[in-house]
């Protein structure tokens, strides 16, 4: 690892690879990132990726997605998501993603929750681990890109809101001063400060932690997205996702009597709260989902890594129902950017998870993760090749006796995170 790079990325998930891979090969480019380079949240999504369906599709998928939004989303960011969703899909098949066809080779589309339609392409039930792993592949044979593992961002370095670089951290407590013209913050959400979380439970927000320290602009961080089923367990650790597809192909939703309670295809805060409302009134700590109306046949072809982790834990989702509970799934808010993922701080972007585009509103549409993650990180990897060039960063030598104490450090980010989720949340209401 050099002193200098173009571009440092924090994250190697979907949306951090493919800005990376965006950028010229003239370009050094430096990605840290916490843990192993495979361990991002982008590789646990299951569903799938929406793509619209031709102009008549247009209208329907907008709406959809305002509708699960709550319609507080931002109308230019929705726009251009469902706009770039063609060609994000047609440079993934370039890329050697492998969707799922029929047998005459047409693309296939699956349907989730709050959709219209279906326009959402999958691969088996891990569609994330597909897209990102084919992207991690291409990274790590670019020479100009650097992945660093088991590095972890403590602070930006900054002067006069420009950004010149980050501090980071190895496992040892080495600290490195990294310079950069450009940061981009690709670093996940925030599911490791829950304690029952889809996310893996490194993933704790530290971006937001240090984005409130150098006063940069965030928005909606009280936004948490709860999933409506996760497979239920008493076992500690991330929670095993029972993906929105299931219920989109015709699994049912039943009471611990085996009768459905409510329509599966709501959006996923309001299943959320018709679940809770069933588990306090029949007082039990789940509710049962049935993969049964599915068939064999679509379980074992669709849903292979569901059927084998349920069995795993003693349950076959052809012949019985599952237990599952909502848990802390997806965040909404986040760093605040504008469509190009910058944000309040001159050569500082942001984008995925970490960021807030406004394109979910309050409440994120099924599927839309993966396509506006990637959207976004080729908006953020255009605006540093063809956007106004901010003014080099003045900022000096750090004082590195600052990041000494790493832990009361971190503790310091992730308490004021939950702090300011509080507040927004309070004025939320």
């Amino acid at each position: 690892m050099k002193e200098h790079y173009d571009v440092i990325v924090v994250g190697t998930g979907a949306a951090g690879l493919y800005c990376a891979l965006n950028l010229p090969e003239r370009k050094k480019i430096l990605m840290i990132t916490k843990k192993e380079a495979d361990q991002s949240d982008s590789f646990l999504a299951q569903g799938g990726i929406c793509m619209l369906r031709g102009e008549a599709d247009y209208n329907d998928y907008f709406e959809d997605t305002m509708r699960a939004g709550h319609y507080e989303n931002n109308k230019k960011a929705v726009d251009l998501m469902i706009r770039s969703s063609n060609s994000i899909i047609r440079d993934l098949l370039m890329r050697n993603v492998d969707f799922e066809r029929s047998e005459e080779g047409d693309l296939l589309f699956t349907r989730e929750g709050a959709h219209s339609q279906p326009r959402i392409l999958f691969h088996e039930d891990i569609t994330g681990k597909e897209i990102t792993s084919k992207l991690l592949e291409q990274a790590e044979k670019r020479e100009n890109i650097e992945i660093c593992e088991y590095m972890t961002m403590v602070d930006l370095i900054s002067r006069d809101n420009i950004c010149g670089g980050v501090v980071a951290m190895d496992e040892q407590d080495e600290i490195y001063d990294i310079r950069a013209p450009y940061v981009v913050l690709a670093c996940g959400g925030l599911g490791g400060l829950y304690k029952n979380s889809t996310n893996f439970p490194h993933i704790t927000g530290d971006a937001l932690g240090i984005a409130m320290k150098h006063q940069i602009a965030l928005e909606n961080l009280d936004y948490i997205q709860i999933h409506p089923t996760t497979l239920y367990s008493k076992k500690p650790g991330r929670r095993f996702l029972i993906s929105e597809s299931v219920r989109g192909e015709g699994a049912h939703l039943c009471d611990r009597n085996g009768q459905r309670f409510t329509n599966e295809l709501q959006p996923r805060d309001l299943l959320s709260k018709a679940i809770f409302a069933q588990m306090e009134k029949q007082d039990t700590e789940y509710v049962w989902e049935d993969m049964r109306p599915l068939g064999e046949d679509m379980i074992m072809k669709h849903f292979p890594n569901i059927f084998k982790r349920c069995l795993e834990e003693g349950y076959d989702v052809r012949k019985e129902p599952i237990p599952v509970v909502p848990a802390q799934h997806y965040f909404m808010g986040g760093i605040q950017v504008d469509l190009g993922s910058r944000t309040s701080m001159k050569g500082l972007y942001a984008c995925g998870e970490t960021s807030c585009n406004g394109v979910h509103g309050k409440n994120r549409l099924a599927s839309n993760s993966l396509l506006e993650s990637l959207v976004f990180a080729r908006r953020a990897a255009d605006d540093i090749l063809f956007g106004k060039k901010p003014e080099p960063c003045r900022a000096g030598a750090i004082d590195r006796k600052c990041y000494e104490d790493r832990e009361t450090l971190m503790a310091g980010y992730r308490k004021n995170v939950l702090n300011e989720i509080e507040r927004m949340k309070n004025s939320h209401e």
